[in-house]
Formats: C-alpha cells, sequence, structure tokens
C-alpha cells in the first residue's frame, strides 16, 4: 500500500503526459493507416477499372443511341407549310378586301350617276315610288289576265272535245 501511496501522492509529472501524447500518436497512426488504406483501394479500383477498359472490345453504337432527325425534319417542314398557307390566306383575304373596296366605289359611282339622271330628267322621289308602285300593280294585273285566260282555254277545250 505504501508503494501505491507513493505513485498516486507523488506521480512522476512526465509520465501522465507521455501517456497521452502515446494516447494521440496511436491515434493520429490509426487515421494515417485508414487514409493509406482507402487510397490504396481507390487506386486498386482505377487500376482494375483501367484493366477493364482496355480489354473491352468496342462495338458500333445501338439503334437507341440514333438521333430522331427524320421526325424532327417532319414537323419543321409541316410548320413551314402551315407558315406558308397562313400566308395565303392572308394574301387572299387582302386581294378580296382590295375588291370589296372597288366595288364599293363603282357602286357609288353607279348610285350618284343614276341620281344625277334622275334629276336630270326632272323626276322627283315621289315620281319614282308611284312608277315602282304602278310596276307592282301592273304585275298583278298581267297575272289575273294570264290566270283568268287559261281558266277560259279550260273550259273551252273541256266543252268543246
Amino acid at each position: 500500500m505504501e508503494m501505491l501511496y507513493h505513485q498516486t501522492n507523488n506521480p512522476r509529472p512526465g509520465l501522465h503526459l507521455r501517456v497521452d501524447q502515446l494516447k494521440y500518436d496511436v491515434q493520429h497512426l490509426q487515421t494515417a493507416l485508414r487514409n493509406f488504406q482507402h487510397r490504396r483501394y481507390a487506386r486498386e479500383a482505377q487500376e482494375r477499372e483501367r484493366e477493364d477498359l482496355l480489354s473491352r472490345s468496342f462495338t458500333t453504337n445501338d439503334a437507341d443511341t440514333s438521333i430522331p432527325i427524320d421526325e424532327t425534319l417532319q414537323f419543321s417542314s409541316s410548320l413551314q407549310n402551315a407558315h406558308r398557307g397562313m400566308d395565303d390566306l392572308l394574301g387572299s383575304g387582302s386581294s378580296i378586301l382590295n375588291g370589296l373596296r372597288d366595288q364599293r366605289s363603282t357602286l357609288k359611282g353607279t348610285h350618284k350617276k343614276m341620281l344625277d339622271v334622275a334629276n336630270m330628267l326632272g323626276l322627283s322621289n315621289t315620281v319614282m315610288r308611284l312608277i315602282e308602285k304602278r310596276a307592282t300593280q301592273d304585275k298583278f294585273i298581267m297575272m289575273a289576265g294570264m290566270l283568268a285566260t287559261c281558266f277560259v282555254m279550260f273550259l273551252a277545250v273541256k266543252y268543246l272535245s
């Protein structure tokens, strides 16, 4: 016991420090060993992969790596056709609109000339309405006369034959 007493009461001051230093060195060496092993394993994996690549025989590409250019070209050509069709529609619409404008100006000129002719003849709006009314009355009179003539002809054919 006395010996224990001497060791605990009177420890060597450098011994504890040396134990801590040894523990630190052991941890440091273990970490260095792990790092070295990790680098060695990585280097071995790289060498295996390199050997695999060098020993592999390469072949041509499969059909999966082909680029779908045909579909893209068809899509592009259909877009161009649609664009041309829209341009044609716009052009025909513009020409139709210009034709309608020309017809409007022609009809305006014709209407103005008709009014000028009517005024030159001295006919007023009232006289023009009377003429139109008389034309419709004449049409009805003509229809009634035609019907009456047909009726008389029917009776003549029926009773005379």
